[in-house]
């Protein structure tokens, strides 16, 4: 008689199933996406699977009491080898179907910064598909790496605010107390602290914010190759800029 041990092979598949409030606004916003429906059904209960690529992804009832506001009802992770390309499709499609970026509300798309391993969409229901680069560190250290003190620290802690909680509005505040607390940083610190303050405030629509450390910024004397390190930081506010639509 065979054993357990002999009959199990590595080539299994997982299908986690999220919680849906609508099976047709679902399917209709990943067929915009470039999704097709493999199976839909409402009755004797809701079932949809969207298949892409090479994988799919399976939604049910919404459990009892369940609110799509809070969005804390089911997610679901993609790993994938480069995910550049896969924002740059539902960017794509998203444009095509709704005329613009959905970056705000319910569902949307989390923007993309050259060199993140991870950017999040969310379903209608408030479920987020998180598409995770296989390589990304398993440890992440929140509060900023522990190697690096001051400013730099500061600069590392808003990047994983920014790109692991999605919380744009505590990376600015870290980075905003951290520039009062360290006045006497190096200068390419700073800048890129500035910088960085920049984009959040555009991808938060606080455009007002943006003069003001704009002539901060500029007042910073600079190397030709830290004004390069900051101005790669600026270009990720023109990119995202561009990306919203503005």
């Amino acid at each position: 008689m065979a054993t357990a041990e002999a009959t199990v092979r590595p080539n299994e598949t997982t299908a986690p199933i999220m919680p849906c409030a609508s099976v047709e606004e679902t399917r209709e916003f990943f067929e915009n996406l470039g999704f097709t429906a493999a199976y839909a059904q409402t009755r004797p209960y809701p079932y949809l699977i969207m298949a892409w690529s090479g994988f799919a992804l399976h939604w049910t009832r919404l459990p009892k009491g369940g609110d799509p506001s809070n969005e804390d009802l089911g997610a679901c992770i993609v790993y994938v080898d480069d995910i550049a390309p896969y924002h740059a499709h539902l960017t794509a499609k998203m444009r095509e179907a709704y005329g613009k970026v959905l970056a705000t509300g319910r569902p949307r798309l989390t923007r993309y910064r050259p060199g993140a391993s991870r950017f999040t969409l969310v379903d209608p229901t408030g479920n987020a598909i998180m598409f995770i680069r296989r390589d990304e560190p398993l440890e992440v250290e929140y509060g900023g790496a522990k190697e690096l003190t001051g400013l730099a620290k500061a600069l590392d802690n808003a990047r994983i605010l920014r790109e692991f909680k999605q919380d744009d509005k505590a990376a600015h505040r870290a980075l905003n107390s951290a520039l009062r607390k360290h006045p006497d940083a190096p200068a390419v610190e700073r800048a890129t602290a500035l910088a960085a303050m920049i984009e959040l405030a555009v991808a938060m629509g606080e455009h007002d914010r943006v003069p003001a450390l704009g002539e901060r910024l500029g007042a910073i004397a600079l190397t030709a190759e830290e004004r390069a390190r900051v101005e790669a930081e600026l270009g990720n506010a023109g990119d995202l800029r561009e990306w919203l639509g503005e």
